[in-house]
């Protein structure tokens, strides 16, 4: 059940006068924190996370140090109430405060200083908190909560659903301006390097929850097929079958969904071959791939990998070498070569 401890008063600075969700997906290993409000680049001031120990929202006259002190405070071993009362205990302003945090293992604490201007409240559930100042009223985190709970999907998906059910109910009294979506999760960033798997901001937008929808899908189609492959192999060198299981059969549905997309039916098959799993579904990726783009080297050399791997290197050195005449890459040819002398042909 969420509780709902309420707070009001009169600011005594202009406040991030905000709604947010702060949230932890299990199954996925996702940490994330989603954000409105009528306040110019809210992404800059109100989210953090850190993948493997939690993340945090601190708004109303927020304090930025909040939410890096207590990433590592949780890093640490601290839960989220032990380290949300950690910082708090240090800050005299503190009754002007609002924070939300999730830890490592979705435990979740929220607080609203009885000094936030109304209506300011938080609620709290089984791995998430929803908090809010400056509302239209205490429907406005049930609405989030609701909506959070009763959407499936990636962590991602159901923390931008929070903030569409958080609008439906008023939102922020004063209207919209900026929003922010960040998720976290070990490897899931650009070409594994980080771990920021989504990081998006709107600034300034009549409807910056919608401008993030957009922005999110546009993402999901550029970087998120190849992040849930990148993410499930990993965690099957590491014995997380069930982890495994669930990013792999989420990379295949964004690809399946995004199905006219070459780019993106191409990221989730390389990742896929180079990887030895699924060679089927990515050989059958990366023919479609092939057929909406025809001319891109680096589409066709994917498709020879695959055909590679599966041990056809006659059709794989040819595919490759149509790669090495449109790009002149001398990689490609390497491998033709080699896929040439593997096929019995010199």
């Amino acid at each position: 059940m969420l509780s709902l401890p309420a707070g009001a008063g009169t600011s005594r600075a202009v406040p991030v006068a905000t709604y947010s969700i702060v949230a932890y997906d299990p199954a996925a290993e996702e940490w994330g924190v989603a954000v409105q409000s009528k306040f110019l680049a809210v992404g800059a001031v109100v989210p953090y996370a850190r993948a493997g120990t939690g993340a945090a929202a601190s708004q109303a006259w927020g304090n930025p140090n909040f939410g890096p002190q207590a990433l590592e405070l949780m890093a640490g071993g601290l839960s989220a109430d032990s380290a949300l009362g950690a910082v708090l205990a240090a800050d005299s302003n503190r009754e002007y405060r609002q924070v939300g945090m999730v830890d490592q293992t979705g435990r979740a604490a929220t607080f609203t200083g009885k000094n936030c201007q109304a209506w300011a409240g938080g609620a709290a559930g089984d791995n998430y908190c929803v908090q809010g100042n400056i509302l239209a009223g205490d429907s406005v985190v049930f609405g989030m909560a609701a909506s959070f709970e009763g959407t499936s999907g990636t962590l991602a998906d159901r923390l931008l659903a929070a903030l569409r059910g958080g609008q439906k109910y008023g939102g922020d009294k004063r209207g919209m301006q900026s929003a922010a979506l960040l998720v976290v999760s070990e490897g899931g960033g650009y070409s594994g390097f980080n771990d920021r798997m989504v990081d998006l901001r709107v600034d300034d937008h009549q409807d910056p929850i919608a401008e993030l929808d957009r922005l999110q899908a546009l993402h999901q189609r550029t970087f998120g097929g190849g992040a849930y492959v990148r993410i499930g192999m990993a965690a099957r060198r590491e014995g997380k079958t069930a982890k495994a299981e669930m990013a792999l059969s989420r990379a295949m549905e964004i690809a399946e969904k995004h199905g006219d997309d070459p780019n993106l039916l191409n990221a989730v098959a390389w990742e896929l071959a180079i990887n030895d799993h699924r060679l089927r579904d990515a050989l059958r990726m990366a023919e479609r791939a092939a057929s909406l783009a025809p001319d891109d080297a680096n589409i066709l050399d994917t498709w020879a990998e695959c055909l590679a791997r599966l041990g056809d290197y006659r059709k794989a050195a040819e595919i490759e070498l149509r790669a090495y005449e449109i790009s002149k890459n001398p990689e490609f040819e390497a491998k033709r070569r080699e896929w040439r002398r593997k096929s019995g042909k010199r």
